[in-house]
């Protein structure tokens, strides 16, 4: 994470709100980034749902999966819960599938062991999107068994 000094935490703040949608991006890079994330829980929810440009629902999304921690993908999923437009589903729901993480058996086992952590979250969105990702999992999990039983 990167440290940001108060000062630095304070612009990103305001940039957050920002009619300038370059601002709003780098705002939700630098706060998803950011050592003190859960402070500014509320602005990178308001990012994620971004109803001026989708460019800053995908970059923060992308960032705060880039973390590779179950926080950042807990904000994800907290965001996809609460998507109320087209525009955001789809770039939220596309940042969660097309997570790089996917393209590796370290970074796959990873990312399913912070779904099924997030699949008891206390949040009732957390917890459903968390579980709805792992039931479409599952059958590839047992095609898997299935496949290196059959070649015992």
């Amino acid at each position: 994470m990167t440290p940001l000094d108060d000062q630095e935490l304070s612009t990103a703040i305001r940039n957050a709100d920002s009619p300038a949608w370059s601002l709003r991006v780098a705002a939700g890079r630098q706060l998803a980034v950011s050592d003190k994330i859960e402070e500014v829980a509320d602005v990178i929810h308001r990012l994620l749902l971004d109803e001026q440009d989708t460019g800053v629902i995908q970059e923060t999304a992308e960032t705060l999966l880039a973390r590779n921690d179950t926080v950042g993908l807990r904000f994800v999923l907290l965001a996809y819960s609460h998507a109320a437009t087209n525009d955001a589903v789809d770039h939220l729901g596309a940042a969660l599938d097309c997570n790089p993480e996917w393209m590796t058996t370290e970074g796959a086992d990873r990312l399913i062991k912070q779904y099924r952590e997030l699949a008891t979250d206390q949040d009732s969105g957390v917890r459903d999107e968390a579980q709805q990702i792992l039931a479409r999992l599952r059958p590839r999990e047992e095609w898997a068994r299935d496949s290196a039983q059959a070649e015992s």
